[in-house]
């Protein structure tokens, strides 16, 4: 296997892992009941996406 000849310090390593982080998803607010909706994505309360009906709720 292959060693590492020098040693990495833990600054330039911090620095490579700058970047490897969970990614926050970005809500907006459906314009039709106020639910919190990924973007680009129909309600999964109301099934409205942009101000129209795309999916039919089951009322129960």
């Amino acid at each position: 296997m292959a060693h590492p000849k020098h040693k990495i310090s833990k600054t330039r390593r911090d620095k490579r892992r700058t970047h490897d982080h969970a990614a926050v998803p970005t809500l907006a607010n459906c314009s039709n009941c106020g639910a919190a909706v990924l973007y680009h994505r129909v309600c999964p309360e109301c099934g409205y996406y942009r101000g129209r009906l795309m999916v039919q709720k089951a009322t129960s």
